[in-house]
């Protein structure tokens, strides 16, 4: 399915992202991207999770930012900051840009390259093929790990923390729930929902946060308290890991929403609705996600003469 709105996208710095963007100083980019990407998914299921987790992690302005190494003591990357804990494959983008280089030189932003590196991972998945706009410029400044702490929601957000991020981006409460349907590939750390398995003594659970007994039972045996593999172990975050589709709206309304958010969308009167439909109805699913995938990959971006095109994804020159 392939899903196309042609919307205008402005940046921050009087330039606007557009489709065809790049059609004169580099036609093949999106051949690229893809052919480049295609035995890697083949290969490693997993890069198409990682990939679009890559994206989500680094829109607080799309201006690959997350991409950038650390080279001095008091200038750490984002990827120092907790919050990007078990982000995976961000090499994979300096291997597409190094292809990119060789066909279009210093033409195209490692922010453009991330955006199609996430499109692809969720259309190779049998997802939504969506057409995005582009034109975006990455960061020349210093990467900061404060800000990556101060913007990343924690894996404890509930919908209202939920609503007002996607919201701030333009989204409807239907796209926003949709957008947390990126949660049906891949999987999620023990780390991040240790605190939901285990209250510390004395603690109540706040509110009314449904699980499926046997669910639970299952997750605390995966995730044991306090033990040292909750680091490297995870939990699949549905039935089909591998597939973009709308079990993951099923199964949190069967109780087995591994993330606090998962099981709260369930039981909000504002999120419960558009949950349920999306469990039963996967074409609008897919149509609320690719709205709510260009709005989230065209929020504050730089465009225009703001920001630079890097050589190296990984380095700001």
């Amino acid at each position: 399915m392939v899903l196309i709105f042609f919307l205008r996208f402005n940046g921050v710095a009087g330039g606007a992202l557009q489709y065809n963007f790049y059609e004169e100083s580099c036609p093949q980019l999106e051949d690229i991207v893809s052919t480049g990407l295609h035995p890697i998914f083949l290969s490693d299921p997993t890069s198409a999770p990682a990939l679009l987790r890559l994206l989500f992690h680094d829109c607080q302005g799309c201006d690959a930012s997350i991409l950038v190494d650390t080279v001095k003591a008091n200038r750490l990357s984002e990827m120092t900051s907790a919050k990007n804990f078990g982000i995976r494959k961000r090499d994979l983008i300096g291997n597409l840009k190094t292809l990119v280089e060789d066909e279009c030189p210093v033409q195209v932003s490692c922010a453009d390259i991330l955006v199609l590196a996430a499109r692809e991972a969720v259309a190779s998945s049998w997802g939504p093929l969506i057409k995005v706009p582009l034109g975006r410029r990455d960061s020349s400044a210093a990467p900061s790990y404060q800000l990556a702490d101060s913007l990343l929601p924690p894996a404890t957000t509930g919908v209202d923390e939920m609503l007002r991020i996607f919201t701030g981006k333009g989204m409807t409460v239907e796209e926003s729930v949709a957008i947390m349907g990126s949660h049906t590939l891949g999987s999620t750390h023990c780390l991040n929902i240790l605190n939901r398995l285990y209250k510390p003594e004395g603690v109540e659970a706040q509110g009314i946060v449904l699980m499926d007994p046997r669910f639970e039972a299952f997750l605390r045996l995966t995730c044991p308290k306090w033990s040292l593999i909750s680091n490297i172990t995870s939990v699949l975050n549905d039935v089909t890991p591998t597939v973009f589709d709308n079990h993951y709206y099923m199964k949190a309304m069967g109780g087995r929403g591994v993330l606090t958010i998962d099981a709260e969308m369930v039981i909000d009167p504002r999120t419960a609705q558009i949950v349920e439909h999306f469990a039963t109805n996967q074409d609008d699913f897919f149509h609320a996600f690719s709205t709510a995938f260009l709005k989230l990959s065209s929020s504050g971006v730089l465009t225009g003469d703001q920001g630079v095109i890097r050589r190296k994804c990984n380095v700001i020159d």
